[in-house]
This record gives C-alpha cells, structure tokens and sequence, in this order.
C-alpha cells in the first residue's frame, strides 16, 4: 500500500474500486477516462480510497463480420471474471463501473452482482450521430451502405463520404443497439444511477454524474446498501425485458437478462423474457427499427421519460429498488410526459405488444429472438438455402447469389459451435443494403447485433452443433416464420424429422486450444444466458 503513495489515513479508508475499459481498443470506451477520474473524486471527497483498474473490451464493430467476433461473447465473462478476481482478490469495499461496448455492460453488471459488494453501473454514453445531406448516420448506415454499392445504387465515393461522417465522436453506437439498450436496462433493473444513461458520451454533464456516484457509493457503503442482489430482483428483470420491448432493442439482451440472473441465483429465462416482450408496448422510436438516436432521447427528458410512462400504464414494476435506495416510482416520478413523436404515451404506442419476439417452434424448440421493429411484414415463408458458417454465406451475398423468398440459414454458429456466437451484422446489412431486408429471411443460432433489421431470427436453440434441429435443415426444406404467432416451423414430417436425427453426426470442434476451446467446454445454451457458471457465487467461501 505505501509502495502505492498511500499514507496511513487512506490505508484506513475503505477501498473503493473503479473499474473501467478506458483504452485505444474502440471508440465506444475512449469517453470513460475523464468520468473516472471524476468518480475518483466523488470518493475521496466522501471519505474513501479510490483504486482505479481496467478491464478488457472487444469492439463488435471492429471484430464484425471475420473470426474476430467469436471473441465478442466470451469477453463478456472474462469482464466478470476479472471484476470478481480484483475486488474479491484486493478485497475491496465497494465499486463503481464503466461500461461501453456492448458486452462491456452486461459484463460489468454480472461481475457486479456476483461480488455483491455496494455498486453503481455507469454506461460511458453513446456518440453523437453523424449528419451527412441533412440527416442523422449512424454506424450502421455505412454497413448498409456497402450494400447498396454491390447494387450499384451509390457509388463508393457517397460511401466513402457516409463512412467518415457517420461517427463523429467518441462513444458507443448512438441508436437502439446494444450499448444503448443495455444502459436502459442498467436504469430499469436499478443498478445505475437514475436518467444517467442517455446523455451523451461526450458531454461534460457525464463528469457531474461521475461525480454523484462516487459520493452515493461510499453512502450505500456506511448504510449497508442496497446491495446488487438486493437490487436485482425477479421485478427487477422484468423491468428491464419491459424497457428493451418497449424501445425496439437490441435482441442481444434476450441473452443478457438471463446471465444477470444467473449472476444473482434467479431462474429467469428466454421464456420468461418472450412473456415481458409480448405484453409490453412499443413506445420508442427509435433507430434501426425506428427514426431517432439516443441523443433524441436525451433532449426530450432522457430515459426518465420511457420509466415514468411504463410505471404509469404498469408495465414496469414502480416498487423495484434502485442504488439510491429509493424505488424507481420515487426517482422518477417527476420526468417529463412522452413527447409524441421520439417516445409515444402507452395508449398510442407503434406497436401494442413491443419490438422484439421470442419464437418457439419445431426448428427452435427452446426458442429463438427476432426484433418486429419497423418490419412491414411478420409472415414468412420460403424454402431453405443452407450455409454451414457467416463465411459462406457472406460470400453468397456479396455475389448476390441468392434469390428472394429464401430462407437463408447461418448454422453451427452457437456459442459451442462457433464456438462464441458471432452476430451477423456484416451480412444482413448487406442483405438490407441490397434493398433485400424484407424480401429473404435469415435464421442462425448465432447472434445479431442490435443494429440489425429486417427478417432475421436468431439465437436459434438448441444450436445445430450440439444436434439442434437446425442441424437436421436441407436446401429446399420449406419454413415458415409467423411473428405474430411466435412461431417458427421446419415444415417436413415427423417421421423424416426422426429419419434425419438418426443419420446426424457432430463436426469435431473448430478450435482444440487456447480461450474459444475453454469457452465451448463450459459455456450453456442461449435460453440461459449463454454462461459459464452456475451462478449466485457465495462469498466468503466460509461461514
């Protein structure tokens, strides 16, 4: 400790840790550095020793759509894991942590609610959006972009012009993709501080908040509490099922809420976040299935707003605790009404029954995500082309070698298979920029990002490595995928379902050492959150 600079009055202090992904790794964390030194501050000013250290981050969009993104998932564990192994290890009091990227967050909040030590989840907040012939851009429009180049409907200066534009700032993915929606979740289970999330990653506003975080975790400290598990309730997860469906998120989250329950010992599944989705109203409007970005959000009240007007109608439990100790219908009782237009009141909502579906089906028997945001049509059938990794099928597309009414099926990309579940965003923004979104579908067991649109379905499970009937699909084979109904069928007789399992083998493993190799032996099926341990870890291992 002295080897540190400490004396013996911030030896005597409680050790408060501040845990970030402040690096040159991605844009989405290059906000974190000047909020933890702000939170740093909120600590010793209340009384605390502040212990800044880092974790690592793997940029979705950086790793997209090559053998990088297999790297994605398993990050999120290895984030909990070195947040257990650092306040458990050094024996800290309490923590504060920054998120960004999108498997930053949920890794951050597991590692949280498994160290079960007083703590507040800060989201470091997204970019600003791009402008470009008077419109807002986002990444995801120079993905799209590409594709409409192989159409030949822009030419690749436009495009060049669209890829400069499109993220002006540091931050995370300004629309309703995975950082954002999972920074809605950090607020509506409770974990962060209240109306924090959607200001913007660059704004000076965010040290302010820093700030207030590292004062009301020393509070939480001399109280006792809330703690994580304290927090982290069934309702609690629900609530946080209801602000993805209510917002057109991310589908990734279906994966998240699952893990965060794992983390506190609560059975909450797939079929449990399918339940909150489908009663839950689409009220927001926001991109890719929508028009607006976070910044949108911000400037008409932040997420206080979507919280407030879901408690009201109650679909979201008021009763749940955040970190300040008082209850969500408490800290955001007073946010302004919906404005109309970027977040509609519940009694006029675009969609009455939310944004994103878990299906079940014969071909997805422990369920599969689609996000219904902003698709025109929720019916689909075609007969199957079938492509045994993201390589071969991104191959076909960009020679669009494919035809419309196919279903294009991505298999042996599941966490085992993969191993590590790559998200598809390099193809069905390719699809979508080819002016095909709507007219193919696309099913894996893989993931999707939360920018994706159009008809794709994923998280297909079981997965095909492991025998899933996604395994058992064949050129030619007919699906139907009925949204409304949560459905999603291969269409073939039982007997040559049968006929089909018996003649199955499983592929040997694609990777035989290093990290993806220990991942594939221990890492669990998409319905319960894709984990690598049974969850609600004791600690002290002793009485």
């Amino acid at each position: 400790m002295r080897a540190m600079g400490l004396d013996d009055a911030a030896i005597a202090k409680p050790m408060i840790g501040v845990v970030s992904m402040k690096g040159e790794q991605t844009p989405c964390n290059m906000t974190h550095g000047f909020q933890v030194d702000a939170a740093k501050s909120g600590i010793e000013d209340a009384g605390g020793t502040a212990r800044e250290f880092a974790t690592i981050s793997v940029s979705d969009g950086i790793s997209m759509n090559h053998e990088g993104m297999k790297f994605s998932l398993v990050s999120r564990e290895l984030i909990a894991d070195s947040i257990e192994a650092v306040v458990h290890g050094l024996a800290y009091d309490a923590l504060i942590g920054f998120g960004g990227c999108d498997k930053t967050l949920p890794g951050v909040m597991m590692g949280m609610i498994r160290c079960n030590v007083p703590s507040i989840f800060i989201y470091g907040g997204s970019a600003l959006p791009g402008r470009f012939q008077g419109r807002d851009l986002t990444a995801l429009d120079s993905y799209e972009a590409v594709g409409a180049v192989d159409t030949g409907d822009m030419d690749e200066a436009t495009l060049d012009k669209i890829e400069r534009a499109c993220l002006p700032t540091t931050g995370a993915c300004a629309g309703q993709f995975t950082a954002n929606t999972m920074a809605m979740v950090s607020e509506a289970i409770g974990l962060s501080l209240p109306n924090v999330s959607m200001v913007p990653g660059v704004y000076a506003e965010r040290a302010q908040l820093a700030r207030r975080a590292g004062r009301l975790v020393m509070e939480m400290l001399k109280r006792g509490g809330p703690t994580p598990r304290e927090i982290v309730t069934r309702k609690a997860l629900e609530n946080g099922a209801a602000i993805v469906a209510a917002t057109g998120g991310s589908t990734n989250a279906a994966l998240h809420l699952p893990a965060l329950a794992n983390e506190a010992g609560i059975k909450f599944t797939l079929d449990d976040v399918g339940e909150v989705f489908a009663r839950t109203p689409l009220i927001g409007n926001l991109r890719p299935g929508g028009k607006y970005v976070a910044k949108d959000v911000y400037d008409r009240g932040g997420v206080a707003v979507i919280i407030r007007e879901l408690i009201a109608s109650g679909h979201l439990h008021g009763n749940v605790l955040s970190v300040t100790g008082r209850t969500l219908a408490e800290e955001y009782g007073d946010a302004p009404s919906p404005d109309g237009e970027v977040i509609r009141a519940v009694n006029n909502p675009i969609m009455p029954d939310g944004g994103v579906a878990v299906l079940k089906g014969n071909l997805c028997p422990d369920g599969a995500v689609i996000k219904v945001a902003g698709l025109k049509n929720l019916v689909f059938e075609g007969p199957a082309r079938v492509f045994e990794d993201e390589e071969e099928c991104a191959a076909a597309v960009r020679q669009r070698a494919y035809r419309e009414g196919e279903v294009l099926i991505i298999r042996n990309e599941g966490p085992v298979g993969g191993p590590g579940m790559r998200e598809m965003l390099g193809v069905t923004a390719l699809i979508y920029g080819q002016k095909m979104g709507e007219k193919v579908a696309l099913v894996t067991d893989g993931r999707f990002s939360g920018a994706t649109r159009g008809m794709c379905i994923g998280y297909v499970s079981p997965e095909a490595y492991i025998g899933g009937p996604l395994a058992l699909v064949r050129d030619g084979d007919r699906i139907r995928i009925d949204a409304p109904q949560r459905r999603m069928d291969l269409l073939i007789s039982e007997e040559e379902f049968a006929r089909r399992r018996a003649e199955w083998t499983q592929a040997p493993p694609r990777h035989r050492a290093g990290l993806l190799a220990k991942y594939a032996r221990t890492v669990g099926q998409a319905p319960g959150g894709a984990v690598t341990h049974p969850g609600a870890a004791e600690w002290p291992w002793f009485d």
